[in-house]
């Protein structure tokens, strides 16, 4: 089956660039990432904090079914501009990995389809290959598939 989530990573750049259409009007799409009750059902993880603002921070995390945390991640929110960008970092604890800028423009294409484009840079082109060993494409696209069918829902 064919990913519908698209993530071009050009040889030798410290960066991603991830698109992916949605069967949703533009405001659905962003509420999906700013509500915690429609993200954690989306992205299968406990919301702690979502300050949905500039300078708001935010911070998730996920347990195995014994209680043990198995992944944390957090970060700031840099600029919210409602149903058109987020500016973040992102940095996952625990891990190798440090702290990714992210911008995340949401785009209406008709009033019931819209568009996310999220632009990621990593502080090395290695540090980004890295990520791309583990199954962060395929994760990415199941978590957007569930977001659509959540979505789908609120309209």
């Amino acid at each position: 089956m064919e990913r519908k989530t698209k993530v071009n990573a050009e040889e030798g750049k410290q960066e991603l660039i991830i698109t992916r259409e949605f069967d949703l009007p533009v405001r659905l799409l962003f509420k999906a990432y700013i509500v915690p009750e429609i993200v954690e059902q989306w992205m299968g993880t406990k919301v702690l904090v979502l300050e949905s603002r500039a300078h708001g921070s935010w911070r998730f995390e996920t347990s195995d079914p014994r209680g043990n945390v198995v992944f944390r991640a957090n970060g700031v929110i840099h600029e919210f501009v409602p149903n058109q960008r987020i500016t973040r970092t992102f940095e996952m604890e625990g891990t190798p990995f440090p702290v990714q800028l992210e911008f995340l423009e949401f785009e209406a294409l008709t009033d019931d389809t819209s568009k996310l484009t999220m632009h990621i840079v990593f502080k090395s082109a290695e540090f980004r290959d890295q990520l791309l060993q583990l199954p962060f494409a395929q994760g990415l696209n199941m978590a957007h598939n569930r977001l659509q069918e959540i979505a789908n829902k609120l309209k």
